[in-house]
């Protein structure tokens, strides 16, 4: 090899290096550039320039409150069928609740159904302090209700008893405090749409059986449906129609008894107390083909109900048929990311100390996927 040639070679690494350095410095002092944008469904492909000097990140909204809590309350036994604890004083909550609610930026208060009725819903001073701040010591009297942004209802069994009897009172609880002026938003799902809609019609037995079983399937959007404002405003349209056209919604419904409880369209509508309450967003069908109301919004509240569950896709593995795929997912995912966005637009601060104190970190869920049905883990209360 020829000196020339030698030179050369050993120069065009220090000129690729100065260069680089040179971009480097050059990006550093004008933070611009474009991405090329490819585009979808025959579009052409466009370039999306961004601005050459670096801005300062937003400010955040001080209307909004980014540490949001959730409190789910818990529901009579293990979660297993007593494989994990027969005490009768157990409760539990699945982790997958609280694995939704985590995904969307929140933590997570138990809410123990059983526990002293001044530890859970005493919220008197709640209610005095939010409407007259001066007049009562918030640092003193805070129970664990007034510790949370929103309230979610889980699946079930039970409809009667103590645990009946702690829902309607947790019920009237979320309307008092929006009727206070605190958006306290609360999601109901599957038993928890059946209880709120006992609740709501003053009917133990406003609930009809369907005939199905543990299965995904689809969710219609009626004509007369409005998704504006509902928690199906910010999926994307492809998704909506996927929704309605795979089966991306699990249902779970108890296979011994192949009965799924909920309400038809026309028994909502027809008793007066729940068409003033709830719009339908969503039915579905059963097995005979009979529609019942799959997803319904409170027209006054912040109040979501869900006969099917968003949350299983992500994070529960028991049965074969709850759908995984990334559309499903994707399905959990804005769920979640609609009730936390609810939730950022409470106006209680709770105190931090008392938060930590309450916290579901302080527990630890059991494992209990090994058996092939059920729940993958719960987190047990007694």
């Amino acid at each position: 090899m020829t000196s020339g040639r030698w030179n050369s070679l050993c120069v065009l690494p220090l000129i690729l290096i100065a260069s680089y350095i040179t971009s480097i410095s050059s990006y550093g002092e004008t933070m611009g550039g474009s991405v090329l944008l490819r585009g979808r469904w025959g579009e052409e492909a466009e370039f999306f320039d961004y601005a050459g000097e670096a801005s300062s990140c937003p400010s955040t909204d001080p209307s909004l409150y980014y540490l949001p809590v959730i409190g789910i309350v818990t529901h009579p036994g293990d979660g297993a069928s007593g494989r994990l604890s027969n005490l009768t004083s157990a409760s539990n909550i699945p982790a997958s609740y609280v694995k939704f609610v985590e995904s969307a930026g929140a933590r997570v208060i138990p809410l123990i159904y059983n526990e002293p009725e001044e530890t859970l819903l005493d919220v008197g001073p709640f209610l005095l302090s939010f409407l007259l701040p001066n007049s009562v010591s918030r640092s003193k009297k805070l129970r664990k209700l007034s510790l949370v942004n929103g309230v979610l209802f889980t699946g079930g069994w039970a409809k009667k008893g103590l645990y009946f009897e702690t829902i309607k009172k947790l019920f009237q609880v979320t309307l008092e405090r929006n009727d206070a002026g605190d958006h306290f938003p609360l999601f109901a799902i599957c038993l928890g749409f059946e209880l709120v809609s006992m609740i709501i019609s003053n009917d133990r037995d406003i609930c009809e059986r369907f005939k199905g079983e543990n299965q995904a399937s689809t969710l219609y959007f009626p004509d007369y449906a409005e998704i504006k404002g509902s928690v199906f405003e910010r999926f994307p349209l492809e998704l909506l129609w996927k929704l309605s056209a795979e089966c991306l919604a699990m249902q779970n419904h108890k296979v011994r008894l192949v009965k799924l409880y909920g309400l038809s369209p026309k028994r909502l509508q027809d008793n007066v107390a729940l068409s003033s309450f709830f719009r339908i967003l969503t039915t579905s069908k059963d097995e005979n083909g009979k529609d019942y109301v799959s997803t319904a919004q409170a027209y006054n509240y912040p109040v979501t109900c869900f006969q099917w569950h968003p949350e299983k896709n992500a994070f529960e593995w028991g049965l074969s048929m709850i759908p995984h795929s990334e559309d499903a997912v994707r399905v959990t995912q804005h769920v979640a990311n609609y009730l936390i966005s609810e939730a950022r637009k409470s106006s209680n601060r709770p105190l931090t100390e008392k938060v930590l104190d309450n916290l579901i970190y302080n527990y630890s869920p059991t494992y209990c996927g090994k058996a092939g049905r059920g729940y993958d883990e719960v987190y047990i209360f007694s």
